[in-house]
């Protein structure tokens, strides 16, 4: 399931979730555009796994789960626990970062 926050409720849906991936974004952030639709793909594929688009410059308590420094950054967790994160541009990065969640 795909969810844009509007809050910084990160760090609670984190918590009650198994399996998250997080694309931080910003509305200036060209490739974060351009990785948008294909984060959304992805989290149409994966029914069993919480898909957040945190937008990184409004919501900065959530930001702080993930060592966000550049945007793109997309970040997974399982059972409330940073994972890993990637930094990119390329749907074969984060397809490689989701992989990690199996």
């Amino acid at each position: 399931m795909y969810t844009e926050l509007n809050e910084d409720t990160l760090a609670n849906l984190v918590k009650e979730s198994d399996k998250v991936v997080v694309q931080y974004g910003a509305t200036w952030c060209g490739n974060c555009r351009i990785m948008k639709p294909k984060f959304k793909k992805l989290a149409s594929e994966n029914s069993d796994v919480e898909f957040y688009y945190v937008d990184a410059e409004k919501l900065p308590e959530s930001r702080k789960l993930a060592k966000v420094d550049n945007l793109p950054t997309f970040a997974i967790f399982k059972n409330g626990e940073l994972v890993d994160q990637v930094q990119t541009n390329k749907a074969e990065s984060l397809n490689e970062l989701f992989s990690k969640l199996a």
